[in-house]
């Protein structure tokens, strides 16, 4: 057979072509093609890939796997139900719970981590090839607009501008009616403890969107994988605070998007869950999951431990966690203040991450995702004689595409053993003056 005979080629979709990796993994795929990754120390704050040891009770199932009383004692691990196990939908609503919650009437299912339940989420209030859209805050968690684009799920977005003091102000209930009104979308997501900017969104600004929702007839989403993981005081926003007397009609619209990754210390387990006080919208969730199985047996086992820790054992749990928290990311802010005078970071309210702009330290042309595969690539910090680099991530995904909102930006998530994040402002600051006074471009 000539070439010219030859058969075609098959075709990747046009879905696939366009497909990059997210902005929290970009940088840790470029390094592990570096020829000489072996001796350099990475410290990675691209993605948060919490460091911290799991809760005990979580532990000691864990250690307890082929031990007798286990269900997996005999070296069999089959499916479970769709919806998930008894226990693990129960160990989720006592977590609710413990912040001090109302869980009657709340229906859960048990997914392949928070981003099965984001997923399963947009197909319920949108649908694939959707004509209507969900409505984020932006900058948004760069994972609610990739799969949206996998579902082909049109993305609307109010933007959060990053100011001077280093805040990410929420916009107010006038600006997201407008926007709703404008777009009219199915769903607004809100990340109460958010993710990129460590901001808290208060519970009043809470109601105040629930009421635009119930108003405009959508749905309210609340991603609340770090809930308790909050530094100013009080009670942990949720929208499983609202209640029918401070929005009627509020009751049947919420969805809530759960995690055992975050404060928990699990990220490895891959267990989540998709709350939601509407019986058929949790039913419909269950029969689209059929096509997946089941949710980690594994995984559901040992956070399942959690069904039955007292609330007060949780709440001293989530205050543990809070305290290791707020010290390390007060460190690290104030050290990115000190080795980069001019630089804008924000000071994390909640949740892991800080957002650093270096708007004020560079030139028009400057690009944070180049910088970050420079960093991937090329950099090499010697620090007490072992050479180091910094993995973080580029802010840009987290905007819409061709939103130059993020070009000066970049996410750290500060979840790294204390002392590499201790060297994260040295690191950083070096790269970025060795990057900027060499006019380096990516991949050089």
């Amino acid at each position: 057979m000539s070439h010219s005979d030859s058969p075609a080629s098959p075709r990747l979709s046009p879905h696939f072509l366009s497909r990059r990796p997210s902005p929290i993994r970009q940088a840790q795929i470029r390094f592990a093609r570096r020829a000489d990754r072996g001796r350099v120390r990475v410290v990675n704050v691209a993605i948060g890939d919490v460091t911290r040891p799991m809760h005990p009770a979580m532990q000691r199932r864990m250690a307890r796997l082929e031990r007798p009383g286990s269900p997996f004692a005999d070296g069999v691990i089959g499916y479970g139900p769709t919806v998930g196990t008894d226990e693990a939908r129960t160990a989720f609503l006592n977590v609710i719970g413990a912040s001090g919650c109302r869980t009657d009437g709340l229906h859960a299912l048990v997914t392949d981590g928070a981003s099965q339940a984001m997923e399963l989420m947009l197909l319920g209030v949108c649908g694939p090839a959707a004509e209507e859209p969900v409505l984020l805050l932006d900058p948004s968690y760069t994972n609610y607009r990739d799969l949206a684009k996998r579902l082909a799920v049109p993305a609307v977005s109010l933007r959060r501008a990053l100011s001077a003091d280093g805040a990410f102000a929420p916009p107010d209930a006038e600006r997201l009616a407008a926007i709703v009104r404008a777009e009219r979308p199915r769903a607004l997501v809100v990340l109460p403890a958010d993710n990129p900017t460590g901001q808290l969104v208060s519970q009043e600004t809470i109601r105040d969107y629930a009421r635009v929702c119930v108003e405009h007839g959508m749905w309210l989403v609340g991603d609340e994988a770090y809930r308790e993981l909050h530094f100013t005081g009080g009670p942990a926003p949720s929208i499983w605070r609202l209640d029918e007397r401070e929005v009627p009609g509020i009751r049947g619209r919420r969805i809530g998007i759960e995690s055992a990754s975050k404060v928990f210390n699990a990220c490895g387990l891959r267990v989540g869950a998709l709350v939601t006080d509407h019986e058929e919208l949790h039913a419909r969730a269950v029969a689209e999951a059929t096509a997946t199985l089941c949710a980690n047996m594994l995984g559901q086992y040992v956070f399942g431990a959690l069904a039955y820790v007292p609330h007060e054992e949780l709440m001293q749990w989530f205050d543990a966690q809070r305290r290791a928290y707020a010290r390390v990311t007060r460190a690290v802010v104030e050290g990115l203040e000190e080795a980069m005078p001019g630089v804008v970071v924000t000071r994390p309210e909640a949740s892991l991450y800080a957002v650093v702009d270096v708007r004020d330290l560079v030139d028009e042309s400057f690009r944070a995702a180049d910088f970050v595969t420079y960093c991937a690539e090329h950099g090499r910090v010697d620090v007490d004689g072992v050479d180091h680099t910094l993995l973080v991530a580029p802010m840009d995904g987290f905007y819409p595409d061709g939103d130059d909102a993020g070009r000066t930006q970049m996410r750290l998530a500060l979840v790294a053993g204390e002392a590499d994040l201790a060297n994260v402002p040295r690191l950083l600051s070096t790269l970025l003056k060795e990057y900027v006074s060499a006019g380096t471009p990516a991949g050089a």
